[in-house]
Protein backbone atom coordinates (compact mmCIF):
# COMPACT_ATOMS: atom_id res chain seq x y z
CA UNK A 1 0.00 0.00 0.00
CA UNK A 2 1.08 3.71 -1.00
CA UNK A 3 1.78 5.73 2.41
CA UNK A 4 -0.77 8.30 0.48
CA UNK A 5 -3.36 5.70 0.21
CA UNK A 6 -3.56 5.69 4.35
CA UNK A 7 -6.05 7.94 6.30
CA UNK A 8 -4.88 11.13 6.82
CA UNK A 9 -4.72 10.34 10.43
CA UNK A 10 -2.71 7.12 10.20
CA UNK A 11 -0.12 9.00 8.20
CA UNK A 12 3.16 9.15 10.46
CA UNK A 13 3.86 13.16 10.06
CA UNK A 14 0.02 14.44 10.19
CA UNK A 15 -0.13 11.61 13.18
CA UNK A 16 3.18 13.32 14.66
CA UNK A 17 1.26 17.04 14.74
CA UNK A 18 -1.67 15.77 15.66
CA UNK A 19 -0.61 13.53 18.56
CA UNK A 20 2.94 14.21 19.32
CA UNK A 21 6.19 12.16 18.48
CA UNK A 22 5.74 10.01 21.58
CA UNK A 23 2.20 8.61 19.80
CA UNK A 24 4.25 7.09 16.63
CA UNK A 25 6.35 3.91 16.19
CA UNK A 26 10.29 3.71 15.81
CA UNK A 27 9.31 2.59 12.22
CA UNK A 28 7.05 5.84 12.03
CA UNK A 29 9.50 8.29 12.98
CA UNK A 30 12.34 6.96 10.84
CA UNK A 31 9.66 7.11 7.81
CA UNK A 32 9.59 10.73 8.74
CA UNK A 33 13.29 11.58 8.41
CA UNK A 34 13.33 9.01 5.07
CA UNK A 35 10.43 10.79 3.79
CA UNK A 36 10.35 8.47 0.85
CA UNK A 37 10.34 5.12 -0.19
CA UNK A 38 11.99 3.25 -3.46
CA UNK A 39 10.41 1.23 -6.08
CA UNK A 40 7.91 -1.40 -4.83
CA UNK A 41 8.55 -0.68 -1.22
CA UNK A 42 6.58 2.63 0.25
CA UNK A 43 8.61 4.50 3.03
CA UNK A 44 7.45 2.55 6.34
CA UNK A 45 8.23 -0.85 4.93
CA UNK A 46 11.90 0.99 4.48
CA UNK A 47 12.09 2.12 7.58
CA UNK A 48 10.85 -1.30 8.90
CA UNK A 49 13.61 -3.10 7.02
CA UNK A 50 16.66 -0.33 8.22
CA UNK A 51 15.31 -0.99 11.59
CA UNK A 52 15.23 -5.35 11.59
CA UNK A 53 18.96 -5.81 12.71
CA UNK A 54 19.69 -3.70 15.56
CA UNK A 55 16.63 -1.47 16.23
CA UNK A 56 16.85 2.34 16.48
CA UNK A 57 20.53 2.15 18.09
CA UNK A 58 21.91 -0.05 15.66
CA UNK A 59 21.30 2.16 13.23
CA UNK A 60 22.28 5.77 14.74
CA UNK A 61 25.66 3.23 15.44
CA UNK A 62 25.82 2.54 11.89
CA UNK A 63 28.37 3.68 9.85
CA UNK A 64 28.64 4.79 6.54
CA UNK A 65 29.81 1.55 4.97
CA UNK A 66 26.86 -0.22 7.23
CA UNK A 67 24.05 2.37 5.66
CA UNK A 68 25.19 1.97 1.82
CA UNK A 69 24.33 -1.97 2.37
CA UNK A 70 20.73 -0.93 2.25
CA UNK A 71 19.39 -1.03 -1.02
CA UNK A 72 17.05 2.52 -1.31
CA UNK A 73 19.05 3.96 0.91
CA UNK A 74 21.11 6.69 -1.28
CA UNK A 75 23.44 9.22 0.02
CA UNK A 76 21.12 12.11 1.02
CA UNK A 77 19.80 9.53 2.95
CA UNK A 78 22.60 8.39 4.45
CA UNK A 79 24.11 11.91 5.32
CA UNK A 80 20.58 12.49 7.15
CA UNK A 81 20.80 9.79 9.41
CA UNK A 82 24.19 10.16 10.00
CA UNK A 83 23.53 13.77 10.88
CA UNK A 84 20.87 12.89 13.32
CA UNK A 85 23.47 10.37 15.16
CA UNK A 86 25.95 13.07 15.56
CA UNK A 87 23.04 15.59 16.69
CA UNK A 88 21.72 13.21 19.30
CA UNK A 89 25.57 12.79 20.35
CA UNK A 90 26.03 16.59 20.86
CA UNK A 91 22.95 16.98 22.37
CA UNK A 92 23.82 14.39 25.47
CA UNK A 93 27.09 15.80 25.46
CA UNK A 94 25.90 19.30 26.00
CA UNK A 95 23.77 18.36 28.95
CA UNK A 96 26.84 16.61 30.38
CA UNK A 97 29.00 19.86 29.99
CA UNK A 98 25.71 21.81 31.77
CA UNK A 99 25.21 19.69 34.70
CA UNK A 100 26.99 16.97 37.18
CA UNK A 101 27.52 14.45 35.12
CA UNK A 102 26.15 11.94 38.22
CA UNK A 103 22.80 13.60 38.33
CA UNK A 104 22.33 11.79 35.57
CA UNK A 105 23.93 8.60 35.07
CA UNK A 106 21.35 7.57 32.24
CA UNK A 107 23.05 9.87 29.83
CA UNK A 108 26.54 9.64 30.56
CA UNK A 109 26.35 5.91 29.50
CA UNK A 110 23.91 7.25 26.09
CA UNK A 111 26.69 9.21 25.47
CA UNK A 112 29.43 6.53 25.34
CA UNK A 113 26.84 4.22 23.86
CA UNK A 114 26.43 6.48 21.03
CA UNK A 115 30.62 6.75 20.79
CA UNK A 116 31.61 3.15 21.28
CA UNK A 117 29.24 0.79 21.05
CA UNK A 118 29.28 0.79 17.16
CA UNK A 119 33.26 0.31 17.06
CA UNK A 120 34.50 -2.68 15.58
CA UNK A 121 37.85 -2.73 17.26
CA UNK A 122 38.58 -2.16 20.73
CA UNK A 123 38.80 1.55 21.90
CA UNK A 124 39.95 3.16 25.31
CA UNK A 125 38.09 6.59 26.12
CA UNK A 126 37.82 8.82 28.86
CA UNK A 127 35.81 11.34 30.03
CA UNK A 128 37.67 14.45 31.92
CA UNK A 129 35.41 16.06 34.24
CA UNK A 130 36.00 19.65 36.34
CA UNK A 131 35.55 19.83 40.00
CA UNK A 132 31.68 19.91 39.86
CA UNK A 133 31.68 16.77 37.65
CA UNK A 134 30.97 18.11 34.50
CA UNK A 135 32.04 16.89 30.74
CA UNK A 136 35.21 18.80 29.65
CA UNK A 137 35.96 16.63 26.79
CA UNK A 138 35.87 13.27 25.50
CA UNK A 139 38.86 12.10 23.91
CA UNK A 140 39.60 8.14 22.62
CA UNK A 141 43.56 7.82 23.37
CA UNK A 142 43.93 4.00 22.58
CA UNK A 143 42.92 1.41 19.84
CA UNK A 144 43.76 -2.44 19.71
CA UNK A 145 43.76 -4.83 22.26
CA UNK A 146 43.40 -2.93 25.70
CA UNK A 147 45.90 -4.05 28.44
CA UNK A 148 47.96 -2.58 30.88
CA UNK A 149 50.93 -2.71 28.49
CA UNK A 150 48.93 -1.28 25.18
CA UNK A 151 47.21 1.90 27.61
CA UNK A 152 49.93 3.90 28.82
CA UNK A 153 49.22 5.53 32.21
CA UNK A 154 51.57 8.69 31.63
CA UNK A 155 49.35 9.50 28.84
CA UNK A 156 46.20 9.55 30.60
CA UNK A 157 47.65 11.53 32.88
CA UNK A 158 49.12 14.41 30.77
CA UNK A 159 45.71 14.45 29.20
CA UNK A 160 43.92 15.28 32.66
CA UNK A 161 46.60 17.63 33.45
CA UNK A 162 45.78 19.50 30.16
CA UNK A 163 42.35 19.31 30.38
CA UNK A 164 43.11 20.49 34.33
CA UNK A 165 40.40 17.42 35.34
CA UNK A 166 39.39 16.90 38.79
CA UNK A 167 37.97 13.66 37.84
CA UNK A 168 37.67 11.39 35.36
CA UNK A 169 35.54 8.25 33.82
CA UNK A 170 37.51 5.77 31.92
CA UNK A 171 35.43 3.74 29.34
CA UNK A 172 36.01 1.12 26.62
CA UNK A 173 34.08 -0.88 24.42
CA UNK A 174 33.90 -5.03 24.00
CA UNK A 175 33.10 -5.83 20.48
CA UNK A 176 32.29 -9.29 21.06
CA UNK A 177 28.88 -7.70 23.01
CA UNK A 178 29.39 -8.85 26.83
CA UNK A 179 30.12 -6.51 29.11
CA UNK A 180 31.69 -8.12 31.81
CA UNK A 181 34.97 -7.10 33.20
CA UNK A 182 38.00 -8.78 32.90
CA UNK A 183 41.05 -9.70 35.10
CA UNK A 184 43.18 -7.62 32.76
CA UNK A 185 40.33 -4.79 33.15
CA UNK A 186 40.59 -4.59 36.47
CA UNK A 187 43.87 -4.59 37.17
CA UNK A 188 44.05 -2.06 33.99
CA UNK A 189 41.72 0.21 36.01
CA UNK A 190 43.73 -0.16 39.57
CA UNK A 191 46.46 1.17 37.79
CA UNK A 192 45.31 4.08 36.04
CA UNK A 193 43.31 5.02 39.32
CA UNK A 194 47.09 4.78 41.20
CA UNK A 195 48.72 7.04 38.95
CA UNK A 196 45.73 9.34 38.17
CA UNK A 197 45.87 9.88 42.35
CA UNK A 198 49.30 11.27 42.08
CA UNK A 199 48.06 14.16 40.89
CA UNK A 200 45.05 14.59 42.85
CA UNK A 201 42.64 12.77 39.78
CA UNK A 202 39.85 10.83 40.99
CA UNK A 203 38.83 7.79 38.73
CA UNK A 204 34.89 7.75 39.54
CA UNK A 205 33.54 5.01 37.28
CA UNK A 206 35.43 2.78 34.50
CA UNK A 207 31.90 1.73 31.90
CA UNK A 208 32.35 -0.60 29.66
CA UNK A 209 30.53 -0.13 26.56
CA UNK A 210 28.32 -3.47 24.79
CA UNK A 211 25.78 -3.66 21.81
CA UNK A 212 22.69 -1.61 23.84
CA UNK A 213 24.15 -2.11 26.97
CA UNK A 214 26.75 -0.86 29.72
CA UNK A 215 28.61 -2.27 32.66
CA UNK A 216 29.42 0.50 35.25
CA UNK A 217 32.85 -1.18 37.46
CA UNK A 218 31.66 1.51 40.17
CA UNK A 219 28.60 -0.29 40.75
CA UNK A 220 30.11 -3.31 40.78
CA UNK A 221 32.42 -2.54 43.41
CA UNK A 222 36.11 -2.79 41.14
CA UNK A 223 36.85 1.18 41.61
Amino acid sequence: MDIRDLPAQARPREKLLERGPQALSDVELLAILLRTGMAGKNVLALAEELLAPGGVAGLLHASRQQLQAFKGLGPAKQAELMAVAELARRSIGQQLREREAFHSPGAVRQYLQLHLAHKTHEVFAVLFLDSQNRLLALEELFRGTLTQTSVYPREVVLRALHHQSAAVVLAHNHPSGSVQPSRADEALTQNLKASLALVDVRVLDHIIVGHGQTLSMAEQGLI
